[in-house]
């Protein structure tokens, strides 16, 4: 199989999950396909480096969040303000849930929501998220226990508010 069949093979194996994954972090579709384009732009000119690696989609998958986590960084205040209307807005495919779910993991520190979404929504193991995000398994496990206890308590608190207010 040549360069081009093994890159589109690769694309068509995980992009959607990959955007999916970004999606998971930054809230916004269209910035995660943004950073997901990126990527695999930069994944077929380094094509011969990206074959080689131990997992391609990994590959492409950390460079594509190292892409949407940059990027929203320097957007932060107009993806909040994105945010609050998206909510106030009915939007066809996404559920109340949904939104909490977004909602919460964007209160959550950049490596909590990292390891969260590659751990509960990509499946990988804790060694495999460890070796994504370059970290110890330790730091990932304690990642992965305040992320879930912070949503816990940012989901009850939603959760109260529609009883209370709703």
């Amino acid at each position: 199989m040549g360069d081009a069949e093994e890159f589109d093979a690769l694309y068509a194996a995980c992009a959607g999950r990959i955007v999916g994954h970004v999606y998971m972090l930054t809230g916004n579709r269209g910035e995660a396909e943004d950073a997901v384009a990126e990527a695999f732009m930069r994944a077929w000119q380094r094509w011969r480096t990206v074959r080689e690696a131990d997992s391609p989609e990994a590959w492409v998958r950390r460079v594509a969040s190292r892409i949407a986590v940059s990027s929203w960084r320097k957007t932060f205040n107009r993806i909040r303000a994105h945010r609050r209307a998206a909510v106030d807005q009915t939007v066809p495919g996404l559920s109340e849930d949904h939104v909490a779910l977004l909602q919460a993991l964007q209160r959550l520190s950049a490596n909590q929501r990292r390891a969260i979404v590659l751990y509960h929504l990509n499946d990988l193991s804790v060694a495999e998220v460890a070796a994504e995000m370059q970290a110890p398994v330790g730091t990932v496990k304690t990642y992965l226990a305040r992320g879930r206890r912070a949503m816990a308590e940012l989901l009850t608190e939603t959760h109260h508010e529609e009883t209370h207010h709703g």
